[in-house]
């Protein structure tokens, strides 16, 4: 029974004792150790787990400590009673078993939705694209270039006990000093940018920065001009609060803005590393835009992204940097040099704009977790972003060359190599090649890549362009994806 009940993975990275505590009390929340029932002894279960003893007398001891067990002399270990304590005694419901009716489907859907997301066209990512042979997939970290002990220091200082005391507090609505103190001295300054700290505002992620603007700034009259092909969070977030889009081509100077700006209220632009086309926005451009939006009046949003992946050439000034009119709002994250899934971004605005913004999400979710907020206040200030940074464009600058040579060796693609580097590639295959159809095709052979139908707001858009993004792949497997996709592509041609 023991051991049918507690299941070992020697493989799951995890040690045994943890997964023995964690089965225990799993086992003892659903009810299945009784509490008149005394558990086996160490000795005995050690042997039928086939683990060391040891292992089942920590795992025991640690979890009488928690006080999920207690142990009775000559008697053994039971469940403590206590535990159990203060939980509603319902029985699990039961697997429907019966023909489902019409009616019960629509009660099982709740309440009817003021709008509908669920039909936003959105891109799709394989959740196990690390088990592809070849990952052509963006916006992922590479696991090995993340700076591991570096990340390690900065969380045990973010866990002594002077910093617990300080990040357990519900700080309402204000963000962590140290780390508002990094990005406004350390962050800010690599673009150009000088901000007081009351013009900061941390956000968990550039997305969420985007929905505080949106819902600011936006009603179902405004105007908001957008990049096309576009950033597709973006154009879905701005559809929430206006449903009036107006278009802008991105060339080879980034965006191409024209008359048409006068009816904007807002402009939304990522200059730096166009999203998805890669394309950088030159200095005279960025000015030519700036003076567009003054003479027009419309609010910039500059979603700086990429910015700090720029391994070819000088950067260029970030538009906030040449804001003197407070026209522009700066969006940016640590997502694409630290790590995704930390969901740590910032906004950079005017005074009373973050004051509204900092209201507002106080009212969504207060602020973003403090204690991730105080390790990443850690990884700055000791230097470890600056350094990890450098690894990782030089690591990017090589595989971007690999990829470059690798496309141009396969007619059946057409690319252009990121001027000032950014993590992927935007291919335009031949006319009447579907990139959703080969999206599919490559997904069986072990690739992925991103189709770009999305990104144009016209659902009948440019069906043969895709996103190839080298930042979660090895090098030395570029290459050969590439070849094999190429030799995919030219079945659909």
């Amino acid at each position: 029974m023991w051991h049918q009940l507690f299941k070992l993975d020697s493989t799951s990275g995890q040690s045994l004792q943890a997964q023995l505590r964690q089965s225990l009390v799993k086992a003892i929340f659903d009810g299945r150790i009784p509490l008149e029932v005394a558990l086996p002894s160490s000795r005995e279960l050690s042997r039928q787990l086939n683990v060391a003893r040891n292992t089942v007398v920590l795992a025991y001891q640690h979890l009488i400590d928690e006080r999920y067990l207690v142990s009775h002399e000559r008697r053994g270990y039971f469940v403590n009673p206590e535990m159990l304590d203060g939980r509603v005694d319902t029985p699990r419901p039961e697997e429907r078993t019966t023909e489902v009716t019409t009616q019960s489907c629509v009660r099982d859907e709740g309440p009817q939705t003021v709008i509908d997301l669920l039909d936003q066209r959105n891109i799709v990512r394989p959740l196990n694209w690390k088990q592809y042979d070849y990952p052509f997939i963006y916006g992922q970290a590479d696991s090995s270039l993340f700076p591991v002990n570096d990340w390690r220091e900065a969380c045990r200082l973010s866990l002594r006990v002077d910093a617990i005391s300080r990040w357990t507090q519900d700080r309402v609505d204000h963000d962590d000093d140290l780390l508002v103190e990094q990005i406004h001295t350390r962050v800010l300054p690599r673009r150009g940018v000088w901000a007081d700290k009351d013009e900061i505002l941390i956000t968990t992620g550039a997305q969420n920065a985007l929905f505080l603007i949106g819902q600011l700034l936006l009603d179902k009259q405004s105007m908001v001009g957008i990049e096309d092909p576009c950033y597709v969070d973006a154009r879905n977030i701005f559809n929430l609060f206006s449903e009036q889009l107006t278009l802008f081509p991105v060339g080879a100077q980034g965006v191409e803005a024209d008359e048409r700006l006068q009816q904007c209220k807002m402009m939304y632009v990522t200059p730096s590393h166009q999203c998805p086309t890669t394309t950088t926005m030159p200095l005279a451009a960025r000015k030519q835009l700036l003076e567009q939006a003054e003479r027009y009046d419309v609010t910039i949003v500059e979603d700086d992204y990429e910015s700090e992946l720029n391994f070819v050439g000088k950067p260029t000034p970030a538009l906030k940097s040449l804001d003197t009119e407070h026209r522009v709002i700066y969006v940016g994250s640590l997502s694409k040099t630290l790590a995704p899934g930390l969901r740590v971004g910032f906004m950079v605005g005017p005074k009373k704009f973050i004051a509204q913004a900092r209201a507002l999400r106080r009212l969504m979710y207060r602020h973003p977790p403090t204690n991730n907020q105080r390790t990443v206040a850690h990884f700055l200030s000791l230097g470890h972003h600056d350094s990890a940074l450098l690894r990782l464009t030089q690591s990017f600058k090589h595989r971007w060359q690999v990829m470059d040579e690798a496309l141009k060796a396969q007619p059946v693609f057409s690319a252009t190599a990121p001027s000032f580097g950014g993590s992927s590639f935007w291919v335009k295959l031949p006319e009447g090649v579907s990139a959703s159809a080969l999206e599919t095709l490559a997904a069986q052979h072990s690739i992925v890549i991103n189709a770009g139908d999305h990104y144009f707001a016209d659902l009948n858009g440019p069906g043969n362009y895709c996103r190839l993004g080298f930042s979660s792949i090895p090098s030395e497997k570029i290459p050969a994806g590439v070849e094999k996709l190429g030799a995919l592509a030219d079945t659909l041609n």
